[in-house]
């Protein structure tokens, strides 16, 4: 009995051992499982691959943001710096897209390696507009390590989504809705004979025309003047008669008076049978007042009948019109004077901008609009190669000649021309002022007075450097819009 009883307490013994392991194990179980010591280390290795994937991704994303930003630069500088070359000169086209190469290249010698770049540039909307076509595109590292199987296009991306290159398109500001009216004065006194002066500043001249005007048919218009001016400056005859006093013509007893001439002879005025005019005096001697009774501009008188106006019949002056092919022709067909009466060519350019004057012009066609008119631009340009020294005295004869007597007004030539070009700037007329070979500072420092500021002022010492101030005169008058 006691053999069955020990082997039922080793038994017993041997299910409680069991049970005890076992409830051990249960236990230790339910001690790891309710340990929280290793999530984090599981929820990293689980998020190790998308964080890798984020954080390659941004390296990629910096990497074509950079890219991105460099190309939009240079891309940017290559139009634009290809519209200038159109404006400049808009028959060579091959070389604004040479230019714009040039420039692109330039400027992404430094960018990021890229594995394409197809970028090209060409000229379109006759020759207004010069864009940039192509695209260019970057590697990623890490992106493309997570795109196996190339589904997604990730390998590599483009810089630009389709039709975002830059284009630079030529706007003239009537191509915006402006109208202009400009004044252009030329200098036809006998020292632009010099050299192949005259031959320069017809080129600079006419290059600006055409420049700045639009063919026929345009909603917009542009009108230009052209005032050549001497010693003097010659009126057409349809003006010079409503402009000047009611006096026959030979009647020399107009202005009843004798001048002394150095050797004491005497002389009687006489009205010259020509359309010339010098300045008037008065009140309004440098405004824009309509002429008339006490504001009549001063007919040129002589000592004899043989001399002539300084400034040549292919001189007279034309009134505003929107002729492209007839102003071309008059600058083309200029001639030589004599002196340099600035003052002069200064007032009728200002009065040629003057809707006060419109009762003298020949027709509708030549007045001006009213100042403040809604996109409407009046420029002035006032070309010379020289110091302003002619002036006039109460009888309209020239007081340098060697005569005795006195100017009308006191103010030497610069100093008139200066006070008109005062009354232009506060008219909100736009002045600018070129000087060709200027011979002292006198007459530097009289344009720059005469400009609107000193980007407008220019002053060219040989004919390649006329030509270029006309042709950044007309840049300016013609806009350049970066267009994406």
């Amino acid at each position: 009995m006691s053999v069955v009883v020990i082997e039922r307490d080793e038994t017993a013994r041997a299910l409680l051992n069991g049970t005890s392991a076992q409830s051990r194990c249960r236990a230790r179980l339910g001690e790891f499982s309710g340990d929280t010591m290793g999530n984090v280390m599981m929820t990293f290795g689980l998020m190790a691959m998308s964080l890798f994937g984020m954080v390659g991704g941004a390296v990629d994303l910096g990497r074509w943001l950079n890219a991105r930003d460099q190309t939009i630069a240079a891309l940017d500088a290559a139009v634009l710096a290809a519209g200038r070359a159109l404006q400049t000169d808009p028959t060579n086209e091959s070389a604004a897209v040479d230019l714009a190469l040039a420039y692109y290249n330039e400027n992404t010698k430094a960018r990021i390696k890229t594995i394409e770049d197809t970028i090209g540039f060409e000229v379109t909307n006759n020759g207004g507009m010069i864009q940039a076509t192509g695209n260019v595109k970057l590697k990623t590292y890490i992106l493309g390590a997570f795109d196996l199987y190339d589904n997604l296009g990730l390998k590599e991306l483009p810089l630009f989504a389709d039709g975002e290159t830059p284009q630079a398109i030529i706007k003239q500001e009537a191509d915006m809705g402006f109208n202009r009216e400009v004044s252009l004065m030329l200098d036809v006194s006998g020292s632009m004979g010099s050299g192949t002066k005259l031959a320069d500043m017809k080129f600079a001249a006419k290059d600006l025309v055409n420049l700045i005007m639009k063919d026929p048919g345009a909603d917009t218009w542009t009108k230009i003047a052209i005032v050549p001016f001497s010693g003097d400056v010659r009126l057409p005859s349809s003006i010079y008669s409503q402009v000047t006093p009611a006096i026959t013509a030979g009647n020399t007893s107009a202005w009843p008076s004798t001048r002394n001439y150095a050797d004491g002879k005497k002389t009687i005025y006489r009205y010259r049978t020509n359309t010339c005019v010098a300045e008037r005096s008065g009140t309004n001697a440098y405004t824009n007042v309509a002429p008339g009774t006490g504001n009549f501009v001063r007919p040129v008188y002589d000592d004899s009948t043989s001399r002539q106006c300084n400034t040549p019949a292919s001189g007279e002056m034309a009134p505003l019109k929107n002729d492209k092919t007839a102003i071309i022709a008059k600058i083309h067909n200029l001639t030589l004077g004599g002196g340099t009466a600035g003052h002069l060519g200064t007032a009728w350019a200002y009065y040629f901008l003057s809707p006060e004057w419109n009762n003298v012009m020949p027709s509708a066609a030549n007045h001006a609009a009213p100042y403040g008119t809604e996109k409407l631009k009046k420029i002035a340009i006032l070309m010379t190669d020289g110091e302003y020294n002619k002036r006039y005295d109460s009888k309209g004869l020239e007081t340098s000649d060697g005569f005795a007597g006195s100017s009308v007004n006191p103010k030497t030539s610069s100093q008139q021309a200066v006070a008109l070009c005062e009354q232009m700037k506060g008219d909100g007329i736009e002045v600018y002022t070129v000087g060709f070979e200027l011979p002292n500072q006198l007459a530097i420092d009289t344009l720059a007075s005469c400009a609107s500021g000193a980007d407008h002022a220019y002053v060219a010492t040989n004919g390649s450097a006329l030509k270029a101030a006309f042709r950044d005169i007309a840049i300016k008058l013609t806009e350049l819009h970066l267009l994406r």
